[in-house]
């Protein structure tokens, strides 16, 4: 027999009755990019940026239902495209999108000023967002990452998605820091790809972004915590399941969005698992008929024994 001792007042809880927790849910800036986000690959032929099939990527996910398009990121090899043709390619998915679908342009720098002007022109274009990864190679302090974000947040009005993935940027922008850059107006949005569901939680918790996972795997688990969706890579040949999963949880059907995490959980491994983004997606469209699969340097193609492996992974997914 258990004793318990209670405040006046103090309703004890029935030990025969489950607890459910009275959450109440914050309306988060930028809500209106919850669901899926892809991060779109830029379409290389001999050499040559590839415009028409670009445009054909974008009439892909407005059939889809894909809440927005993200081009020239890490899977659009933003690296090693030119600066006419990083903004060509921005100006290309704004006029194809015409409004139907949203475009969170890539304009992030390792310079506050590149960063700056990039953003300006996805502004000028008519993007609907920035996404903004943090300053690589340089390795900025916390304050640095502040004052890169804030100048561009100052002088650009247009929503911000702050891009933090340690693991190519060699640094993490800090929760605290995260939450410090959310109070600024138009920074509404991260995409959290430290892989850390602590990470994610303090800032759920310190902020009212909307926390878009980077890691397509982590998607079903990030929601769980507060998070509002993905910008995806594997969402270039399966926008439709990832969008299934997605408004499942969204929808507060649980069990339909752990068997679509399921189904997509092995996809995501042993594809995006071969070899350096954006290369098996890159080789996964080409299998699939919706891209040449070329890369520039340094990104190399996948070796055959890689390309056999994706070639089972496809087809037992049912793709091929």
């Amino acid at each position: 027999m258990w004793f318990v001792a209670y405040h006046e007042g103090f309703q004890p809880l029935n030990t025969h009755e489950v607890y459910q927790p009275q959450v109440k849910k914050m309306a988060r800036k930028g809500a209106e990019f919850a669901g899926l986000s892809v991060a779109i690959t830029t379409p290389i032929v001999n050499g040559e940026v590839d415009y028409e099939t670009l445009k054909r990527q974008v009439e892909f996910h407005v059939e889809a239902g894909t809440t927005c398009l993200c081009p020239v990121g890490t899977t659009g090899e933003s690296p090693t495209l030119s600066h006419d043709e990083h903004e060509r390619v921005i100006a290309e998915v704004v006029q194809a999108a015409a409004g139907r679908i949203k475009v969170m342009a890539g304009t992030g720098s390792n310079s506050t000023a590149e960063a700056l002007r990039l953003t300006a022109w996805a502004a000028k274009e008519g993007a609907d967002a920035a996404l903004m990864v943090a300053p690589y190679y340089n390795k900025p302090m916390q304050e640095g990452f502040y004052e890169h974000y804030k100048a561009v947040a100052e002088q650009v009005d247009l929503p911000i998605c702050v891009y933090n993935i340690p693991g190519r940027a060699a640094k993490n922008i800090e929760p605290d820091t995260i939450c410090r850059l959310g109070e600024l107006e138009n920074i509404t949005m991260v995409k959290e790809a430290t892989g850390s569901l602590d990470q994610a939680s303090q800032i759920i918790c310190g902020s009212n972004l909307t926390v878009l996972s980077g890691d397509d795997s982590l998607t079903l688990p990030l929601m769980a915590i507060g998070g509002s969706g993905v910008i995806s890579v594997v969402g270039n040949i399966v926008p439709k399941d990832m969008i299934a999963m997605v408004k499942a949880y969204a929808a507060g059907d649980v069990e339909t969005a752990l068997e679509w995490h399921l189904k997509l959980f092995p996809l995501c491994r042993d594809m995006l698992g071969l070899a350096t983004n954006p290369i098996p997606v890159k080789s996964a469209m080409q299998l699939l008929g919706m891209d040449t699969g070329e890369l520039r340097l340094p990104m190399t193609p996948l070796n055959a024994d890689q390309l056999e492996s994706l070639r089972g992974t496809l087809t037992s997914y049912g793709l091929l």
